[in-house]
């Protein structure tokens, strides 16, 4: 049987197929215009696009169990995450279109996604959420709240020296903090045993003396089980965790990614793999008409697809905004038409 109530299963699979039909509506509008020459400045989304397909799990499972006031930190791949944790679901669209209602008034682009509302951010540099994450567990802990932190990285950064250094000063300290490690197996386009000769990502934490747990499916009900025991933990001041959740990337590294790295063999078990049409059975095996699971589905794309076209039709940001917001102001006489890159310490 499920070991979740039935409140819970729906929930989850709200978050999931949310996520995933996300990023395959992405994944159409990023791809407009860009083909058969494939162009980055394209098309309504610009820049480069990395989607999460096949890791709904580990976003839902974990986030499930946190609140507004707890702190998470994503990858570059952070759609799912964000979803899960209650990012508004239009303002990110919005910033992934470039657009100045976005979360980052359309400056940050889909891999520096910022919500103070829910405590969310992420950021493209490889495990650069691990000492962020630490910070705000060590603020929980001196502000004697029971709020956590939770940060997410791949497998391909488990040998960064931010994720080893945030292990041991979290385990010092003692701090409220989860690092949750997504393992799909593949740190862009090289295979997992050509990165580490650690083939479970959580055994890091032996060396910190914290307790590391391997979910070896994307069973989203495991990784819920997993999560609310170390979440659990930190809310009591128990220490830190380490999990690692095997997923399954359905899609490339990034949009356009030929993948020729990847044997075909591998693609298709990721296809096959599919956390949502397990869960779906969970779902049934407690009681859930497929009739429900239905309107559950249809009610998540139509807010996937109301976000998307309210994002396009929202405003690009006037190019003098490229000198808001930011740590120095420009100097006096620049225009927007010309600016003068010398003039406020950079080069031209």
């Amino acid at each position: 049987m499920p070991h979740a109530s039935e409140n819970t299963l729906t929930r989850l699979y709200e978050n999931m197929v949310t996520a995933r039909y996300y990023e395959e509506r992405l994944q159409e509008e990023y791809l407009e215009g860009k083909q058969p020459a494939f162009d980055i400045s394209a098309g309504p989304i610009p820049g480069e696009l990395h989607l999460a397909a096949g890791h709904e799990a580990a976003g839902a499972g974990v986030c499930d169990h946190l609140r507004d006031d707890d702190i998470v930190t994503a990858t570059h791949r952070p759609h799912h995450i964000a979803i899960a944790k209650g990012v508004d679901l239009k303002r990110m669209t919005a910033e992934i279109f470039g657009r100045e209602t976005g979360l980052g008034k359309g400056k940050g682009g889909h891999m520096h996604l910022f919500d103070p509302d829910v405590n969310f951010a992420c950021s493209g540099i490889i495990a650069e959420g691990c000492p962020p994450a630490v910070g705000g567990a060590l603020a929980a802990q001196k502000r004697n709240t029971d709020s956590v932190a939770v940060s997410y990285l791949g497998e391909g950064a488990i040998d960064q020296g931010a994720f080893l250094e945030s292990l041991n000063f979290a385990s010092v300290f003692d701090l409220p903090v989860v690092f949750v490690i997504e393992d799909n197996d593949w740190a862009i386009s090289m295979p997992k045993e050509r990165v580490t000769d650690v083939e479970n990502g959580a055994k890091r934490a032996d060396g910190f003396e914290m307790p590391g747990v391997r979910v070896d499916s994307d069973d989203v009900l495991d990784v819920y089980d997993a999560a609310g025991e170390a979440i659990g933990r930190a809310r009591d001041r128990n220490g830190p965790t380490v999990i690692e959740v095997q997923v399954h990337r359905r899609m490339g590294h990034f949009m356009g990614d030929p993948e020729t790295y990847r044997p075909e063999a591998d693609q298709e078990a990721a296809a096959e793999r599919d956390s949502i049409v397990r869960l779906e059975s969970d779902l049934r095996e407690a009681g859930v008409e497929d009739d429900r699971i239905d309107e559950i589905r249809d009610d998540a794309h139509s807010r996937v697809d109301e976000a998307i076209e309210w994002a396009k039709d929202q405003p690009l940001p006037e190019p003098g905004a490229a000198h808001e917001d930011l740590f120095v102001s420009p100097a006096s006489g620049v225009t927007d038409s010309e600016p003068d890159f010398e003039a406020v310490g950079g080069e031209e």
